[in-house]
């Protein structure tokens, strides 16, 4: 059995009760080739989920296949309708528990990850007041880093690239590596003139490389001023991550986490002592309700967090985490959610700030720009 929905409390008003839940996919191609240390691609899929009652809606999105949509559909929605909206614990626990035989790990998270954000933006609009004061302010704004320069780039784009970043107030940047490891420290090189010597620069391997041959690389990448080396090794090398984060060089941070989707995934990589810094995606842990279970373990640990991707997005409930470092700036999700949505967070001195005052996320989703990359889980 797949449908483990109780009951909605007999407390909740009608009003309060979901009413429904609607999901569409669009497939937004890239402005150039894009490829990291182990794949390439030519174009992006957001999953956005819209979730209604009491005369309002909320949206939530995340980057994944289409395939994440027809989760949504079906068993989530059917999970969700008549639910109380402001029970978001008890939503996503439900949810959870939805997908047991479905597989959680993976799409089933991400779907999850679409309809949790939709609740809390709803939860807001339905209380008159946004996503930031629901959750608390920690922060006024949320420090960023521009990432992009792909493997894929010529020289004179990633160079680019990164320096304009860096020209609109940015203090850090991060570019790919791994694809042609011989290539790397010249293109770290470039990068490094391109910046400057103040800009921290930042690298992704994206586990393309193996230990010794990460080790030896982060060598080099430190006279380039390299301060951030993201999974150097597979981020499911545990072992090997806490190798490199005890052997490369002073002031040299190793990151991973991007790819947790539980708990569990978080707690194992954090007892391993395998990260300086914990990489946290709410697009793929279960939405800002997954994030901020992520949050708290790596704050019991000791260790700062970084959220992945999907900046805009993100804005919210970093805003509400004290021990976050930064937040990616990630050229192809900072280019669909500015052309997808009206009333984002303003970039302002390198740093994402969000409208206390506007209802919910504050955003408004442009229907008629988006329609032409209406796709079917069949489509992708």
């Amino acid at each position: 059995m797949n449908d483990a929905r109780p009951a909605p409390a007999a407390t909740a008003p009608a009003t309060r009760r979901i009413a429904r839940v609607e999901v569409d996919a669009y497939r937004i191609p890239t402005d150039a080739p894009e490829a990291d240390g182990t794949i390439a691609w030519n174009a992006t899929t957001m999953v956005l989920a819209r979730v209604s009652a009491g005369g309002y809606t909320g949206l939530g999105w995340t980057y994944a296949h289409a395939a994440a949509a027809a989760l949504v559909a079906d068993p989530l929605r059917d999970v969700l309708l008549n639910r109380d909206a402001d029970d978001i614990p008890g939503a996503w626990h439900a949810v959870n528990r939805a997908l047991r035989n479905i597989g959680r790990p993976g799409m089933g998270l991400m779907a999850i990850a679409a309809v949790d954000t939709a609740m809390w933006d709803l939860k807001a609009r339905l209380h008159g007041t946004s996503v930031v004061r629901l959750l608390g302010r920690a922060r006024e704004a949320v420090p960023v880093y521009g990432s992009g320069g792909f493997t894929s780039y010529a020289i004179d784009r990633l160079q680019a690239q990164l320096a304009g970043w860096v020209g609109q107030g940015m203090a850090r940047v991060k570019m790919k590596v791994g694809t042609h490891p011989h290539d790397d420290p010249a293109r770290v090189h470039a990068a490094r003139e391109a910046i400057g010597r103040a800009p921290e620069l930042m690298v992704d391997g994206n586990g393309a490389y193996d230990r010794k041959q990460a080790l030896a690389l982060a060598e080099g990448f430190a006279h380039e001023g390299v301060g951030w080396f993201e999974e150097p090794v597979s981020s499911d090398d545990l072992e090997g991550l806490r190798l490199l984060r005890d052997r490369v060089p002073a002031g040299m941070n190793i990151a991973a986490g991007e790819y947790g989707w539980d708990a569990w995934y978080f707690r194992r990589m954090l007892a391993a002592g395998a990260v300086d810094v914990l990489q946290v995606d709410a697009t793929r842990c279960g939405g800002f309700t997954g994030f901020l279970h992520a949050a708290a373990l790596a704050h019991g640990f000791g260790i700062p967090v970084s959220a992945h991707c999907a900046p805009h997005l993100h804005a919210h409930v970093c805003s509400a985490v004290g021990h976050l470092q930064h937040m990616e700036f990630f050229h192809d999700h900072a280019r669909i959610e500015s052309m997808f949505f009206d009333g984002l967070p303003e970039l302002r001195n390198g740093a994402l700030v969000v409208d206390a005052d506007a209802p919910g996320l504050g955003l408004t989703f442009k229907q008629g720009d988006a329609e032409r990359y209406r796709v079917t889980p069949e489509a992708c």
